[in-house]
């Protein structure tokens, strides 16, 4: 590499800036009729009706997220959020409205907790290919198709929308302002897998590879960054435990 020839050192880990926030978990949505829509041999090449924000959650989503509910129920004082912020989406909100529901119908203790809705941890838009799944896209606009295959899907932005790139310019605005005004706290936000990688790849620091390879966030899962002196460290990335044990419970 050039950096290499001349002689320069590369930090193989980001430089990491201190952060305010007592922790920070992150909670992709349960699963969607998006999703589902997008998964289906018989659906995936054609774009679904509707909007994204107005995506509804199936009745898998609907158990999922209860199931999210058991895990915050079960959570340790110490680790349990003070503070919600969920992206503006319908799925998302849902997702929290039914595990808020399900936490406190399974520990009769627990308060309510603060909720905010915060519209930089929307989606990634994708402009006129709204709701279209990759094989739709690719049938649709072959050279759209091609051109995201050749940048690579961190930096392709779609006619109209957003690249994962400017995705984690919003979050990062989001996380800066969050640790101000929550200092301290346990901050949940729930929210999407776009948002999710995001976050990620900020608070691994100034430097920290592009997160371009890694595997789609699981719906429904969690992940955490635990206070570690002045850093937050990830912890969790991505778990859906508490799926497999609610389903072996049921």
């Amino acid at each position: 590499m050039e950096f290499e020839r001349k002689g320069w050192v590369q930090v193989p880990e980001g430089l990491v800036a201190p952060r305010a926030l007592g922790g920070l978990w992150a909670v992709r949505h349960a699963q969607s009729e998006a999703n589902a829509w997008f998964s289906d041999p018989a659906t995936e090449q054609r774009p679904m009706r509707g909007t994204d924000s107005a995506v509804e959650l199936t009745a898998h989503g609907q158990w999922q997220a209860e199931c999210l509910g058991d895990w915050l129920a079960g959570l340790a004082s110490t680790q349990r959020p003070t503070l919600v912020v969920c992206s503006p989406y319908l799925r998302t909100r849902v997702t929290w409205a039914v595990m808020a529901e399900a936490a406190a119908t399974r520990n009769r203790h627990l308060r309510p907790i603060r909720t905010l809705v915060d519209e930089r941890l929307r989606d990634r838009e994708m402009g006129v290919f709204e709701l279209h799944p990759y094989r739709a896209i690719r049938r649709r606009a072959p050279e759209e198709g091609l051109r995201r295959e050749l940048v690579g899907n961190w930096v392709y932005r779609p006619p109209g929308g957003e690249s994962l790139a400017d995705v984690a310019l919003r979050v990062r605005s989001f996380l800066d302002e969050l640790d101000v005004v929550a200092a301290g706290e346990q901050v949940l936000v729930v929210t999407h897998d776009a948002v999710v990688v995001s976050l990620r790849y900020i608070l691994d620091g100034l430097g920290a590879p592009v997160p371009d390879s890694l595997e789609p966030v699981p719906n429904a899962s969690v992940s955490q960054w635990r206070r570690e002196g002045p850093r937050l460290a990830l912890r969790v990335w991505g778990s859906v435990d508490h799926l497999a044990m609610d389903a072996e419970t049921g």
